[in-house]
């Protein structure tokens, strides 16, 4: 346990910082379960969408320092190319 005043500090600052990394990651999640949803219903505009929505949301993760760049990256590639299989299937 910390005792002294700027371990207490980095303490509190680690605890908020937890919980904004796992909300990040929680959104994350269920970004990339709506693509899954959407492919999973043979929906080609709504698995797009959920594409353009869950872009944005890895990669802030990963500027915020949620989850690492290359991680954010290889979540994006995985996931494009997920949906533009699906895509070239439906048509």
């Amino acid at each position: 346990m910390a005792n002294h005043k700027s371990a207490l500090k980095r303490n509190r600052q680690n605890q908020i910082q937890r919980e904004r990394n796992r909300a990040n990651k929680t959104r994350i999640r269920t970004v990339i379960r709506a693509v899954d949803e959407a492919i999973g219903e043979n929906a080609v505009d709504k698995a797009q969408a959920a594409l353009s929505a869950a872009i944005p949301v890895i990669s802030r993760a990963a500027m915020k320092g949620a989850i690492h760049k290359k991680n954010a990256s290889r979540k994006v590639s995985r996931l494009t190319k997920r949906v533009n299989a699906f895509v070239q299937a439906s048509a």
